[in-house]
């Protein structure tokens, strides 16, 4: 009889896109259960992935009366399920998880860091979230931050002792699937076909951002860069692939009215299929101020690109400077512009990088690699008699 592992998330999309098939995987070794709120979403990812769920309501505000209750509900459904392993991912699933959990009497309490959004609050509100993240992890019997940044940073801030902090493979919480961001699935017409439609030349240099269209992902920077280098060079475009959040986190007036004006500016809106794109640009763009382990420079690698990254947590371990990428300071146009620039005019160099681009994603985060990672972590704690 297979033992029981309970993976839990706030919310079902992180189930199903920051662990894309890791579950349908596991299940192979293990009974899972899925654990998160939004019943139907959740039911339908169990269908999918053929594996059992439990809808457990949670939001991802800060809610107390209401994750209390969520506690008592999970508490009871880990008495009556025995676990040996409850593995939690995201804040709110991680401070529900692990403390029923641990009130359960789970051996093995496990929860993965992707990112402390918390280190861009200040005040009062931090001090409150410092302290949720401090019982958190004393509640937890192991802690695995995606990256070695987030592991420096978990111990910068006393959050909890080195002794419970372990970083699995070479980081990301689910590695890539390096069989589908792959270059060769695109043709030269396909990919002629989608420059036209843009209007994109073919001897144009084509620079690529995927993501938010928002402040913190450093697109006013970018943005105001990319104009600086065009007064030097007028056969580069840029593409941007994404959606803006107006309400949460807006650009600068200035860059938007850039975006919208700039005939050399590619704004094609959010995809659910960002391979296109990346299979016609030269080189990925992605100055964020704060990350986890970002997917899309792993993906944007695996597609061959090389990657123009600001130095932050995840950013600087999956590029090395001058092999697959460059990095840059954070919040910095001049930097920004030198590296495009320098992409663009050290063709030797781009060559070098791009060369050397798939097959550092291939070696270090190939999805499997990092599955198995994980798998060899659950076997740890296995029964000796199981």
């Amino acid at each position: 009889m297979k033992q029981k592992i309970i993976r839990i998330t706030t919310v079902p999309i992180s189930l199903e896109k920051l662990l894309s098939g890791q579950l349908q995987f596991m299940s192979s070794f293990y009974k899972v259960i899925a654990v998160s709120a939004q019943k139907e979403n959740l039911e339908r990812l169990g269908k999918k992935q053929e594996i059992e769920v439990f809808p457990l309501e949670m939001t991802r505000k800060i809610t107390p009366f209401k994750d209390v209750f969520a506690v008592i509900k999970l508490y009871f459904f880990l008495k009556k399920t025995r676990p040996f392993i409850v593995h939690s991912h995201t804040p709110k699933a991680g401070i529900v998880g692990m403390l029923a959990a641990k009130l359960a009497g789970v051996p093995h309490r496990l929860h993965t860091v992707a990112g402390l959004p918390l280190l861009e609050v200040t005040g009062l509100k931090r001090r409150v979230l410092d302290a949720v993240e401090k019982f958190t992890y004393s509640c937890a019997t192991m802690v695995y931050p995606n990256s070695l940044g987030l592991k420096k940073i978990i111990l910068d801030n006393n959050y909890c002792d080195s002794e419970k902090l372990k970083v699995l493979a070479n980081g990301s919480s689910n590695g890539i699937d390096t069989a589908y961001f792959n270059s060769e699935l695109y043709s030269e017409e396909q990919n002629l076909k989608l420059k036209n439609e843009l209007g994109i030349q073919t001897d144009d240099f084509v620079f690529i951002f995927v993501g938010r269209l928002v402040k913190d992902k450093g697109i006013n920077e970018m943005i105001s860069a990319f104009e600086l280098l065009q007064k030097e060079n007028n056969s580069i475009k840029l593409l941007l692939v994404g959606d803006y959040e107006n309400d949460l986190d807006p650009l600068n007036a200035k860059t938007v009215e850039s975006i919208n004006s700039n005939a050399s500016i590619l704004a094609v809106g959010f995809k659910n299929d960002v391979r296109p794109y990346l299979a016609i640009a030269n080189v990925l763009v992605f100055p964020s101020y704060r990350e986890g382990f970002p997917n899309v420079v792993m993906q944007a690698g695996a597609m061959g690109l090389p990657s123009i990254v600001s130095d932050i947590n995840g950013c600087n371990e999956i590029i090395i400077d001058q092999e697959n990428g460059l990095i840059i300071p954070v919040k910095d146009e001049m930097a920004i512009f030198l590296a495009m620039k320098k992409v663009v005019s050290n063709s030797s160099l781009t060559s070098t990088m791009i060369s050397n681009s798939r097959q550092m994603i291939v070696s270090r985060y190939e999805q499997k690699v990092v599955w198995e990672a994980i798998l060899s972590e659950y076997r740890t704690f296995e029964s000796p008699n199981v």
